[in-house]
């Protein structure tokens, strides 16, 4: 009985072992199979997406109206990239993968996912529509890019538009300069409406409701969930918003000798859409302007460059100078650029470039900073370790994230004072310094996590009316901000497409605002746990062990679960609360700036 028992518990283990070896046989196969899919898609898509990044290079650097050679080169690449990311078959190919992903490598099932996202803004079951908005978006860049602002029928640039709206003290004149940089949205009204109707085609062939729930699906988020996130981070800055928009009326009001407002005039301030308010506030002793109005823009660029090289990143490779267009174009030139800053990752490899327009002064050195952050995170995550399809940040937001932490970074005075540009021994006004930052980094959440998420959330998941665009702009602006036109806008303007990411960066404006509360966590992270310095006051410069940190947390780019990235890199989840600390010693001095003052925001949002 024993023998015949033991007999059938070896049998039964031969069995069991015979079928354990031909299941990991199978899933070996099956990996190999699939790797091998990668890895020829990899190949394709290295190449059309570096034909696709050349022909949008030459589209946003030379612009010349009229001429059609740019728009058919864009047409031409990236119907190629659409065609291939969006066929049928790499589609059906990567669902049946993605079926057996419980018997697949992370880093495969991580790939086989960012190509089903690719493919759902191409699918060829609606190939029509995708070379139609192709061609759309096109028209649209160039109409953005190539309009002529005029004042007093004076052709001026965006740059001089900006320069007079952060200085001028003459309402007559910053009310023209604003109109003129609204203008550009009449002509772009109707194709909005286009492009709006087209990328919600695009996306609804693969299952997506709209192209907003599309974009924010990179998250692994729903649109509403996303939309209780922004607005959960727009309540929590709301009483010390509301301090800075009472503090803003009444100055304003000083400024220009006017009748306090009930709500800001939208050209009283001192950028085109009230997203940042920080020029209101010179902080004595901190004139950076001052400090750079004999330095080129070069060395602005060099000095960025230098300050990566301090912390242990490498220098930038002699492409990135060869390639970049980093300057403003000659007052000759015979064709026009677009002046938005950003950086570009032009083949997932090593051609690094940067499209800005330096000059030097203080917005500039905080930005290159900021730009060059980008393409050190893109440098970091261009390793072995991470597949070309995978070279992104962890989300979209960290990309801003760390950008906008090494412009934080450069303009604390202790950095300054390091790199000579003020006196270390110079004492400011630390309550005016906060503010001046506050009127920054807290004035943007209401605009980027309401306004612009809140418009393009009623763009495409609501189908927003043409006739309604301007309407629901003001709107939101007069509920989140605080601010409102100069006067009725009607529905002939549509001053939401004056700003640039409506047009071609869609339905993606929540990264900002997740950058902001990122960038607060790694910087209160840095102060306290690596530089043990009060985080109103660092030094990044020649530190390496924040470099290392730095290099942690960028090097694996989209390879990671982004929340659990965070969460080991700076030990909790996302949260707005080092933002909220970082700001709380300014509470108390605004409460007694406002003692007696209206209030026209309510206490809660």
């Amino acid at each position: 009985m024993k023998k015949i028992t033991l007999f059938f518990i070896i049998l039964i283990s031969v069995t069991a072992c015979k079928k354990e070896t031909k299941t990991e046989d199978t899933n070996a196969a099956l990996k190999a199979e699939v790797q091998t899919f990668l890895d020829d898609y990899t190949t394709t898509f290295k190449k059309l997406y570096y034909d696709s990044s050349e022909a949008e290079w030459a589209a946003n650097t030379h612009i010349v109206v009229g001429d059609t050679l740019n728009a058919y080169n864009i047409q031409k690449a990236n119907e190629a990239y659409a065609k291939f990311t969006g066929s049928s078959d790499v589609i059906e190919k990567t669902r049946k993968y993605l079926e057996q992903k419980d018997n697949l490598d992370i880093v495969q099932v991580r790939q086989l996912k960012t190509i089903l996202y690719a493919a759902a803004n191409n699918p060829e079951t609606v190939s029509d529509v995708v070379s139609q908005r192709i061609t759309a978006e096109n028209a649209q860049n160039e109409t953005l890019f190539g309009y002529d602002f005029k004042i007093k029928g004076k052709s001026v640039s965006t740059g001089d538009i900006d320069k007079i709206l952060r200085e001028s003290n003459d309402l007559n004149s910053r009310l023209e300069t604003w109109e003129s940089s609204k203008a550009v949205g009449k002509n772009l009204k109707d194709g909005l409406e286009n492009l709006r109707n087209l990328r919600n085609q695009t996306v609804n062939a693969l299952g997506y409701d709209d192209y907003f729930s599309y974009q924010v699906s990179d998250y692994g988020m729903t649109r509403q969930e996303m939309r209780y996130e922004m607005n959960k981070m727009v309540k929590e800055v709301w009483p010390l918003y509301r301090e800075l928009h009472t503090w803003a009326r009444y100055e304003l009001a000083k400024k220009y000798n006017a009748k306090v407002p009930d709500y800001l005039p939208a050209h009283w301030l001192p950028n085109r859409w009230g997203q940042d308010w920080s020029a209101l506030v010179n902080v004595e002793g901190l004139d950076i302007d001052a400090a750079l109005k004999d330095k080129e823009p070069e060395w602005i660029v060099k000095e960025g460059e230098k300050f990566y090289v301090s912390i242990g990143f490498n220098p930038l490779p002699a492409s990135f100078y060869e390639k970049s267009s980093m300057y403003p174009l000659p007052a000759d030139a015979t064709y026009k650029k677009n002046n938005h800053a950003s950086a570009w990752h032009m083949d997932l490899e090593n051609d690094l470039r940067c499209l800005m327009s330096v000059e030097a002064n203080a917005d500039y050195y905080e930005t290159i900073h900021h730009e060059l952050g980008h393409i050190y995170y893109y440098q970091a995550y261009t390793n072995p370790n991470v597949p070309p399809l995978l070279r992104g940040g962890a989300n979209r937001g960290y990309h801003e994230a760390i950008g906008s932490l090494l412009g934080l970074a450069a303009m604390q005075k202790p950095f300054l004072a390091e790199k000579g540009l003020v006196d270390a021994n110079v004492q400011i006004d630390e309550t005016q310094n906060l503010l001046k930052e506050a009127l920054n980094y807290v004035v943007f959440l209401p605009f980027s996590a309401g306004v612009m998420t809140e418009f393009e959330n009623s763009l495409y998941a609501e189908n927003l009316p043409k006739d309604q665009f301007n309407q629901k702009w003001w709107e939101l602006a007069k509920k989140y901000q605080g601010m409102v036109p100069p006067s009725d806008r009607g529905e002939e303007f549509c001053d939401a497409a004056s700003k640039t990411h409506i047009n071609n960066d869609a339905a993606q404006y929540y990264d900002y605002a997740v950058s902001y509360i990122l960038l607060f966590q790694f910087h209160d992270h840095i102060a306290k746990n690596i530089l043990k310095q009060d985080p109103h006051a660092t030094n990044y410069y020649g530190s390496k062990e924040v470099g290392n940190f730095l290099k942690g947390v960028l090097e694996t780019g989209a390879n990671n679960d982004w929340r659990q990235l965070l969460k080991e890199s700076v030990g909790s989840e996302m949260s707005a609360k080092p933002m909220l600390d970082y700001f709380a010693p300014l509470m108390a001095y605004l409460k007694e700036q406002n003692k007696g003052r209206t209030y026209t925001l309510p206490e809660t949002f």
